[in-house]
């Protein structure tokens, strides 16, 4: 219909539409047209191009995987490794941390004594393959110490390609001690820390379930005292008497700092006949397990004593780790989440401070801020504070607390010694008294405030003891296991003046003056470790030097 009156349109619109008709250049239609086949064609083009080279590149790839299959097939069947043989990269050589053996000195009590799993011996039958270790070190099986090469090592111009290697822990095939005559005793000394129960009972355990001792296990009540104090007289551990401390924190041996008299501890010794002496502690608790150790050998007494390392701190060298550490790591996440919430709730300007264990070196308190997430300044003994200027913490929290209303510190307690001072008392076990750096940190922080016009709510927590104290969780209780079977291990192989230790993940036995001469060791203030704090905070990097010469860890 619309058809058939289009002759009675106006005649403005006839109009109109002829103008607009008559208005078109063709020259432009022609250049558009140009163009956009142009355009096409170049998209066209581009697409097959990318296909092509797609097509290739996967042709190329299934070529390469062919061909590294074959490889691979071909290094099997020689019974090489698969891989890439890098021509650049030179392993070097190895040196052997030796540990002392009993066996060069005295004649072997476990002769013939096969090495089997003793409660499962007894519950298959002697001839019952069960009870059969799966794998049983040998004599020079050991672990790398540096696993790390890079071409251009061993040159002359970067670092040596030559490493330590440390003895493997493990049952051997060799007793050098007879069960039926192995007298034991455990000690724990310094301060407390999760998973001591653990590693007490892992070593009553495996002395009576897999090596079927006949003797008895003293439990020494006290630390090093409890040698000789009568008041407090050793306990008899059994696996029954332990089989449920593990689930308690502390110890039940009870601990104690300083006590040592190597007289009196050797006529314990002597008198109860003991063979084998565990002691587990820290640095200063192992120079004195291998005093007792070069005692025992002056004096020609047919002992093993072997240290299993315990501090909190995570400070002893050559270990991936000491137990407890990461169970306190996990402890001091509540102390942290509640200064976040006094800080956040607080107005105006809260600000929440937590200080942490960490006398010489911040593995503690660094590892808790990144565990937390939450933190806007860790400040550790390895780097030196600085309060003002440029890189000063004080502007850095203030900007902080302008952002998002709040901030939370983390100090370790061995932090600020520049600050403050370093003290000249000493405790017990001849460790430094540390100053209040927590307590300074609020002070100062509250005068800075103050001075821009404003007032901070600052809240303090120090859960020092609680991190200490709970037990330990599962990794640890994992790891005490591995400890305490593994010193169980070694002295019963006629190894001493030992300890054991988590070494790039694997468990070995180490010398014990090769364990302290670098100990404590401090976190690095040039590794990853301290950048991912900085990442993660945002505060200033204070680093500009290591304090000590001591050795540093990641």
């Amino acid at each position: 219909a619309n058809c058939r009156h289009a002759d009675r349109l106006p005649d403005n619109i006839h109009h109109n539409k002829h103008i607009m008709t008559g208005s078109i250049d063709p020259k432009a239609v022609a250049l558009v047209a140009a163009a956009t086949s142009a355009a096409a064609t170049y998209l066209i083009t581009k697409r097959q191009f990318e296909k092509k080279a797609i097509a290739e590149r996967r042709k190329q790839y299934e070529l390469d995987q062919k061909v590294r299959s074959k490889q691979n097939e071909d290094k099997k069947e020689k019974g090489l490794p698969t891989g890439t043989k890098m021509d650049d990269i030179d392993v070097g050589d190895v040196y052997l941390w030796e540990v002392e053996r009993l066996s060069k000195y005295f004649p072997s009590e476990g002769s013939g004594v096969e090495n089997i799993m003793a409660a499962l011996s007894e519950a298959g039958g002697e001839d019952d393959r069960r009870a059969k270790y799966n794998k049983l070190i040998g004599d020079h099986e050991c672990i790398l110490a540096n696993i790390r090469r890079k071409p251009g090592d061993g040159d002359g111009t970067s670092e040596s390609t030559s490493t330590v290697a440390y003895i493997r822990a493990g049952p051997r095939e060799k007793l050098h001690f007879n069960p039926k005559t192995v007298n034991a005793a455990i000690v724990t000394c310094g301060g407390l820390c999760p998973g001591l129960n653990n590693v007490v009972r892992e070593i009553t355990r495996a002395l009576y379930h897999l090596y079927g001792i006949e003797g008895k296990v003293y439990g020494i009540v006290g630390g090093y005292k409890g040698f000789y104090d009568p008041k407090f007289p050793p306990l008899d551990l059994t696996p029954e008497s332990v089989e449920n401390i593990h689930h308690q924190g502390g110890t039940i041996l009870s601990s104690s700092r300083g006590g040592f008299d190597i007289d009196k501890i050797c006529k314990f010794i002597e008198s109860k006949d003991i063979k084998q002496l565990f002691v587990i502690g820290g640095d200063g608790t192992h120079r004195g397990a291998f005093k007792i150790h070069e005692t025992c050998m002056e004096r020609g007494l047919h002992v093993a004593v072997a240290g299993i390392p315990k501090t909190i701190d995570n400070d002893v060298d050559h270990i991936d780790r000491s137990f407890g550490f990461i169970s306190s790591v996990e402890a001091a996440q509540s102390a942290i989440c509640s200064a976040k919430v006094e800080a956040s709730c607080n107005l105006p300007n809260g600000i929440g401070i937590v200080k942490l264990m960490g006398r010489s070196s911040g593995f503690i308190a660094a590892h808790a801020s990144l565990g937390s997430g939450d933190v806007d300044l860790c400040l550790i003994p390895e780097v030196p504070i600085v309060l003002d200027g440029p890189t000063g913490c004080l502007p850095h929290l203030w900007k902080r607390v302008k952002d998002k209303g709040y901030a939370v510190v983390v100090v370790a307690e061995g932090a600020g010694e520049e600050l403050l001072g370093e003290s000249t008392e000493v405790d017990a076990s001849g460790n430094k008294k540390l100053p209040q750096i927590g307590q300074h940190m609020k002070k100062v922080i509250t005068e800075y405030f103050h001075e821009k016009g404003e007032e901070a709510t600052v809240k303090y927590i120090d859960p020092s003891y609680m991190i200490r104290s709970v037990p330990a969780n599962a990794t640890d209780s994992l790891y005490c296991m591995q400890l305490g079977q593994n010193a169980v291990h070694g002295t019963m192989a006629g190894y001493t003046g030992f300890s054991v230790g988590l070494c790039n993940n694997k468990m070995c036995l180490l010398p014990i003056p090769e364990l302290v001469a670098t100990s404590p060791r401090q976190m690095n203030p040039k590794g990853r470790t301290w950048e991912r704090i900085l990442a993660v905070t945002r505060q200033p990097n204070t680093r500009k030097f290591s304090r000590s010469s001591c050795s540093l860890g990641p």
